[in-house]
């Protein structure tokens, strides 16, 4: 007895194939979104967020943390799982093509996942540093404010 029906495998064979091209410009969006955030850490670094303490705003400066670091562990998340995403979508016609025999199918597919992977780890790496600067520097900057103001 057959677990699913024909028409079943074939929608969802389907829906996954049209993911492809999607998860490829997410990934594209988010080496880019990343590469942005290094850009902005470094005007927090060298002046943003000293400008935020020397103002002396402590609700500012925990809003602007906030959601800096949320912004960088978006991006930790999302990227590795889009990575995983375009690596196993090409896997299935890939494997399927093995069993036909027709290599260069195979090929093409091994290469998409394996592009997609080291994207996906990519932008989830700037993610993850940005993630843990970020943490750093608001941290001290609060410290730095609560020792002004304590």
């Amino acid at each position: 007895m057959n677990m699913f029906s024909g028409i079943s495998l074939g929608l969802m064979h389907q829906i996954t194939a049209w993911l492809l091209e999607p998860v490829v410009w997410a990934l594209l969006f988010f080496v880019g979104l990343a590469l942005y955030e290094a850009g902005v850490s470094l005007g927090e670094r060298f002046g943003g967020i000293g400008k935020l303490t020397d103002r002396g705003d402590r609700a500012a400066l925990m809003h602007a943390g906030r959601r800096r670091i949320e912004r960088a562990d978006f991006i930790t998340r999302l990227a590795p799982m889009l990575g995983l995403m375009g690596t196993l979508i090409p896997l299935g016609p890939g494997l399927a093509a093995l069993g036909d025999g027709n290599l260069k199918i195979l090929t093409t597919a091994m290469t998409v996942a394996f592009d997609t992977t080291v994207i996906g780890l990519l932008a989830g790496m700037i993610g993850f540093v940005l993630g843990r600067l970020r943490r750093r520097w608001y941290d001290h900057a609060l410290g730095q404010l609560d020792a002004r103001h304590g």
